[in-house]
């Protein structure tokens, strides 16, 4: 029952990157600090839908 989600960096709020999330053990939601390569930065990036 895995789902797959998409983070969104929250300072250049594009969708960098694409994981999966068990939505049975993990309910809330995933926030990463991980590499914006728009930004050059590592900046916190949040779970959103991915389409």
């Amino acid at each position: 029952m895995r789902e797959i989600i998409s983070l969104t960096c929250t300072e250049c709020k594009r969708r960098n990157y694409t994981t999966t999330k068990n939505r049975r053990t993990t309910t809330e939601k995933i926030q990463l600090k991980k590499y914006c390569p728009f930004d050059r930065k590592h900046t916190l990036h949040k779970e959103g839908k991915a389409k």
